[in-house]
């Protein structure tokens, strides 16, 4: 891994709280993700399964952790199970964890070796009620593919039809949603990282540039500061390209004149940072483009504010969406005709901003967290707002990350990221 070791207290005090939570005489496994297929023998880049990194900081592929708070043997109430490593994979792959690093990184005492996983699992489903299974429950997921999680959960069925099954995920997902501070400092670092991209292609971009071009720029300096990748497919999208939400070719040239608006965010120890910009591939914007940022920005600072404990998602958006409809009224984009004849499913001012404003950020992307239960301190979200004007060839977003507290504003992870549409001209120029 590029990024500095974790402390170990973070993953200590995740299954102290997870088994908290778990049924009398239970047992809760979580396995790695596959390394996945390209063709012939080429491989994807291992991404970890976040649930088993958030409990253990294991960061590598055939792994397995098994929490058994009620375990009559000590040693069993934390296992980790690990691929065997020997002389030949140290010299084809490099180190794998051994049972001395897989404490010092996880704090779990009691490790194994993979091939003794039945046997010791039968030992320890005599011993139990219920296993708890790890499903992927996440308001947006939509996965086609048979996961190593998915495999593992059809085999433990089979093998043990009498124990009762229970889901780790709505634990998972409450527990994920709220901070402990060295995860915030890992996202800190993910946007400190992200701002010295953003810095770099401020005195990148010019005319003609390609957008690949900038796009590269981010990731050398991604590259450069720990960080393994974009957190996210990055959307470098100049002109008319800013119209299309999830615009991923960037494969256009800048021209002089053009917005180019950036979605783009670095990560850092499998922790996401979540940016959005929009710059004038000229250095400087249009009195039309600065009217529409200044409005984007006016949006995304009152959406801010209003990230509190207590905050229901859905209410907030009602919310948003009323400032975004007086900045349409103010920028001639929406009249008040609009808004009397307006569907209330489908607002006026969506015909111009038609996405969500925040969304819970973290290990994910698009982190886990419950959107129908109020918003509590140390939760971290995007704020997010748009104004997407195709007959007029341009779209602007903006995009913080902020972690809400237990009193007063959020607090912007991305405060020192020039978002100022005089301060972005100043550095370009």
């Amino acid at each position: 891994m590029k990024y500095h070791p974790i402390n170990k207290k973070l993953f200590i005090k995740n299954r102290k709280n997870f088994s908290a939570q778990m049924q009398p005489k239970s047992i809760a496994i979580f396995n790695s993700n596959d390394i996945y297929p390209v063709s012939a023998d080429s491989i994807l880049p291992f991404e970890q399964h976040r649930d088993i990194f958030y409990l253990s900081g294991v960061d590598q592929e055939e792994s397995i952790l098994v929490l058994f708070p009620d375990s009559p043997n000590e040693k069993h109430r934390e296992i980790l199970f690990l691929k065997e490593t020997n002389e030949h994979i140290a010299i084809w792959e490099g180190e794998k964890l051994n049972k001395a690093a897989a404490f010092e990184t996880s704090g779990i005492k009691t490790v194994y070796w993979l091939q003794d996983l039945e046997k010791v699992l039968f030992e320890i489903m005599t011993q139990c009620d219920i296993a708890y299974i790890n499903t992927n429950e996440h308001y947006r997921a939509n996965v086609e593919t048979q996961t190593r999680e998915d495999r593992f959960t059809k085999w433990l069925k089979e093998k043990y039809p009498a124990h009762a099954v229970a889901k780790s995920n709505p634990i998972l997902q409450r527990l994920r949603s709220v901070k402990d501070q060295i995860e915030i400092d890992l996202i800190q670092k993910a946007c400190d990282i992200t701002e010295k991209g953003f810095k770099r292609v401020l005195n990148f971009v010019k005319p003609n540039v390609w957008e690949f071009e900038i796009e590269a720029e981010f990731m050398h300096e991604f590259l450069r500061n720990r960080s393994k990748k974009f957190a996210y497919t990055p959307i470098i999208a100049s002109g008319k390209n800013a119209n299309v939400l999830h615009y991923i070719e960037n494969n256009q040239q800048c021209k002089a004149g053009e917005l180019i608006l950036m979605d783009v965010g670095a990560e850092y120890a499998n922790y996401s940072s979540d940016m959005s910009r929009t710059i004038p591939v000229s250095g400087t914007f249009t009195k039309r483009q600065k009217e529409v940022y200044n409005a984007v920005n006016r949006v995304k600072n009152e959406a801010t504010k209003l990230l509190t404990p207590g905050t229901i998602w859905a209410d907030y958006h009602l919310e948003v969406g009323k400032l975004m409809t007086s900045e349409l009224l103010g920028l001639g984009l929406l009249d008040k005709a609009d808004i009397k004849k307006e569907n209330p499913d489908w607002p006026a001012y969506k015909k111009y901003f038609m996405h969500g404003t925040s969304h819970h950020m973290g290990l994910d992307t698009h982190d886990y967290g419950i959107l129908t239960e109020p918003m509590q301190a140390n939760m971290v979200f995007t704020v997010e707002p748009g104004i997407y004007i195709p007959a007029e060839g341009f779209g602007i977003r903006l995009e913080d990350d902020v972690v809400i507290q237990e009193k007063g504003a959020p607090f912007n992870l991305m405060r020192n990221i020039p978002i100022e549409a005089d301060e972005i001209e100043d550095l370009m120029n």
